[in-house]
């Protein structure tokens, strides 16, 4: 049995009061009628300033109260009619109520609508996923839930947000490591994003482009913008590709020939697999992660060259493409970084996580019109999975790796040619 707590003089007054009676009925309408109501009180507050209080005569006032009249403020995923007070000054014009000013330029509705659409509500059922005072009543028109109102929104909102992330400024950004990687959105349209980690083992998503395929001019593209926003190419960092080689040559002509690249050691399995008949997955796996998990980088080479030495007779082309980019798949060995922090930086799952997201907050879609539409709905989603990045789990080891690679690029300086030899 529920025991009833209101006290015995509780005077319902006013619309809160009248509202809260109703509390458990509906309490989007108590919180509603609360809203309107110190919005109301923030307005009158306005007025008297530059009016003076009500039927006052004084002489140096530099406005008059002219009425009221009706407007629409976002509230609650819709828009609606709220009562205000007019004030015009002395020479006759209309002045502006700043608190009305301010409610009815927040937008609201545009972070309402991008919020729903990122977690796959769609535009027509809009309507539905909002709680306007009329329940499950139809809203009259101009209260701004219809589908057409609601992507507008989206569009305006996404396309600002991607100006505004395509803009930060990043040199204020101590990164250590950089992942590269492509999502495929149509036979003719990829989309290569970066993702950075910062010296504490915090992540950044970073840059957008759009291209035809994933070649080396469009993640040349990527690499400008990164640089035009304050990336210095003078300091070390470990670079996480997916294999490609247009990344690898990209990233070598924008931050030197030095530059430190580790590709992804599960891309390179999962393509060697794909080669493979079905009874070899399982030594040869096993091989490839014996190596990787070795601290000696020349026993990893040897151990790996061995296998494609086995497989050559038979699968020359597997063999080959074990041995392609050997050096770079053994790029976190060589810096000899600790095993948990070789784990982490061996692949790129940090930016293959914030793709799922992106295929998730994407997934409703079924025509992509172009690439504006890709780019805003992607920086969408990549700013969606910012929110549940977490620190990377050996934060605390990366400073071994900010010795490793300032080492490495002493040593290169010194003995660029071995580089080059090796590199080729």
């Amino acid at each position: 049995m529920t025991r009833d707590i209101t006290p015995a003089g509780w005077s319902a007054t006013g619309a809160v009061d009248e509202a809260f009676a109703e509390v458990r009925a509906s309490f989007d309408r108590f919180c509603l009628a609360a809203g309107i109501e110190a919005l109301g009180t923030m307005m009158e507050a306005d007025v008297t300033a530059a009016c003076g209080p009500r039927h006052g005569r004084d002489a140096a006032r530099r406005a008059h109260r002219w009425g009221r009249t009706r407007g629409r403020i976002g509230f609650h995923g819709g828009k609606i009619e709220v009562e205000r007070p007019r004030v015009r000054g002395v020479d006759g014009r209309e002045v502006t109520i700043p608190s009305w000013e301010t409610a009815a330029q927040e937008d609201w509705l545009g972070r309402w609508a991008m919020n729903l659409m990122l977690i796959n509500v769609s535009t027509r059922r809009f309507g539905r996923a909002v709680r306007l005072p009329e329940g499950d009543v139809p809203a009259p028109p101009g209260s701004g839930i219809s589908k057409s109102a609601a992507s507008r929104r989206f569009v305006a909102l996404s396309a600002a947000r991607l100006a505004d992330f395509m803009a930060t400024d990043l040199s204020a950004l101590d990164l250590l490591v950089v992942q590269i990687d492509g999502l495929h959105l149509g036979d003719d349209l990829v989309l290569v994003a970066a993702i950075g980690v910062d010296g504490e083992g915090n992540k950044h998503p970073l840059a957008l482009v759009e291209g035809a395929t994933e070649n080396a001019a469009t993640v040349q593209a990527l690499l400008d913008n990164l640089v035009s926003r304050g990336l210095d190419p003078t300091v070390p960092r470990l670079f996480i590709a997916d294999g490609a080689k247009a990344l690898s040559k990209a990233i070598r002509r924008t931050f030197g020939s030095a530059a430190a690249i580790q590709r992804c050691q599960i891309h390179k399995a999962r393509n060697i697999m794909e080669r493979l008949p079905k009874e070899h997955h399982a030594a040869t796996r096993r091989v490839l992660r014996q190596a990787w998990e070795l601290d000696d980088a020349d026993k990893a080479e040897k151990l790996i060259r061995n296998l494609a030495r086995r497989l050559d007779q038979q699968w020359p082309g597997v063999a080959a493409s074990i041995l392609e980019g050997l050096d770079e798949i053994l790029t976190v060995v060589r810096l000899k970084l600790p095993k948990e922090l070789r784990r982490s930086l061996a692949c790129t799952n940090i930016a293959e996580n914030m793709m799922g997201t992106i295929r998730r907050v994407t997934r409703n879609i079924k025509r992509w019109r172009d690439a504006g539409m890709a780019l805003r709905w992607v920086a969408a989603g990549m700013i969606e999975a910012n929110k549940g990045f977490r620190r990377l789990k050996a934060h605390k080891q990366l400073s071994v790796l900010r010795a490793a690679l300032q080492a490495r690029q002493n040593r290169m300086k010194i003995n660029p040619v071995a580089h080059v030899t090796r590199a080729a």
